[in-house]
């Protein structure tokens, strides 16, 4: 059993993520279980910040998850800042120090920035248990992955490595899990025999947000695709594990992911990639994305991807798994879609073509709508459609709330392993690829629209 974290270490304290996601999430975690407060705060960046200064973005941040005044009271008894680089040995070793150990390092920093501060901690005897905590995009490519990988094994084990998807919140999965395995209707037909198509799906309706610095260096495919999306397919596709571990589970979602290939080996085909144009979400008026501030027109840069994929195994051959992210789009959908294909025969006098079952999986909120044929209400010769709906469980926390106590726990269940952000990116190499060569043309769709024409799924 790993010893618990009794430092929070939060590098990049001073940006945009901490003080919009981390630093709330920590304290809603610290409210809903008051025995972790003893947990210390540190702050560090390159900021020169005073005691007021940091204690007023902890207060604000705190404030605007409407985290209690004993919460706020507690850690701001105990929290500090430290002005740091954190690509500097000497400067992190001194930070490290300073701290109760063992610690939780969150890199909360550009990625290669992160790559920097974890090259700079080869020259730091890291205290035992010390884990690092890592947001996405775990490199750019596979070779950048593994090279990454490979740094971060030489400075602690990979159960003490966290790689971040906030997207696979303890809810959301467990909710997929029970879904799935737990019910003898859908496990027995989760297969090629009776699917026709999977569709993972991540529509916003939000645009840049002012991070246009990061995602017009990234895009849609890279940024939601190649992490979260994928690592969703894994959890959907994969064979039943033993337990619901750390191991057994990552076990079965990498089997599912080194089993996945590009529809028919084509990096053409296999994706397509479009950019917004000026429109209005609801009531808002959003420009050009070209017209962004930050945005670099010459890259080329895809808001809206779809990859089209293959898991090539005896329970899947032959079913196309549809993944696709965007933003600016006219409606906001996350879930799984499952198709079934339809009846092999519906008996003589039975009116109207029935339409194919559909399992939808809705994630935030977690919700579970089944679509299927029955009798009509007027006449029961005429087939109508019915949709039967449940809530699922939302959880206490929010996903980054459960990412957080995962880290100070030692429980890398809902991390992402090595081994699998390696596949991750195999399989989207070709197709980003073929991209920059200029392979597949970059469609258009006006803002607030679902997309360019024939598009829809």
């Amino acid at each position: 059993m790993s010893t618990p974290i009794k430092t929070f270490l939060l590098l990049g304290a001073s940006g945009d993520l901490a003080g919009r996601l981390l630093l709330p999430a920590l304290g809603q975690l610290l409210d809903a279980e008051p025995e972790r407060r003893s947990v210390v705060l540190v702050g560090a960046g390159s900021e020169a910040w005073d005691a007021g200064t940091w204690e007023d973005r902890v207060r604000t941040s705190f404030g605007s998850a409407s985290v209690s005044e004993d919460t706020v009271s507690s850690v701001l008894a105990g929290t500090r800042y430290q002005q740091v680089d954190v690509t500097d040995p000497g400067q992190l070793r001194s930070l490290l120090e300073s701290a109760p150990a063992p610690a939780a390092l969150y890199f909360a920093l550009p990625p290669a920035v992160t790559v920097k501060a974890c090259t700079a901690l080869k020259e730091v005897e890291l205290p035992e248990g010390t884990a690092l905590v890592l947001e996405k995009p775990f490199g750019t490519d596979q070779q950048s992955a593994t090279a990454l990988n490979l740094l971060l094994t030489q400075l602690v084990p990979e159960s003490q490595v966290h790689r971040v998807d906030h997207f696979l919140g303890r809810s959301t999965v467990l909710n997929l899990l029970g879904v799935r395995f737990a019910n003898r209707l859908f496990e027995p037909i989760w297969n090629s025999e009776h699917i026709e198509r999977v569709d993972i799906v991540f529509d916003e309706q939000l645009t840049l947000e002012n991070r246009a610095r990061y995602y017009d260096s990234a895009g849609a495919l890279m940024d939601m695709i190649q992490s979260h999306l994928l690592q969703v397919l894994a959890l959907a596709a994969m064979d039943p594990p033993a337990a619901v571990n750390e191991v057994d589970l990552r076990d079965s979602m990498a089997q599912a992911l080194r089993a996945c290939r590009l529809w028919e080996d084509d990096p053409v085909h296999a994706g397509r990639r479009a950019r917004y144009t000026a429109g209005t979400v609801e009531d808002r008026t959003v420009p050009d994305y070209t017209a962004e501030p930050g945005v670099d027109p010459g890259r080329g840069t895809e808001t809206l991807a779809e990859l089209t994929v293959e898991v090539r195994n005896s329970r899947w051959a032959g079913v196309p798994f549809r993944l696709r992210s965007g933003k600016a789009l006219g409606a906001r959908r996350k879930e799984v879609t499952i198709t079934f294909k339809n009846p092999v025969h519906v008996p003589t006098g039975l009116r109207g073509r029935p339409a194919s079952d559909r399992l939808r999986l809705l994630m935030g909120p977690d919700q579970i709508s089944f679509e299927m044929n029955v009798n009509g209400p007027a006449d029961p010769l005429e087939l109508d459609r019915v949709t039967l709906d449940a809530d699922l469980g939302a959880g206490r926390l929010p996903a980054y709330g459960e990412v957080l106590a995962g880290v100070l726990d030692g429980d890398p269940l809902l991390s992402v392993r090595g081994d699998t952000a390696e596949q991750c990116w195999r399989i989207v190499d070709p197709v980003l690829q073929a991209w920059r060569e200029g392979k597949t043309a970059l469609e258009e769709y006006a803002a607030g629209s679902d997309g360019p024409a024939g598009w829809a799924l």
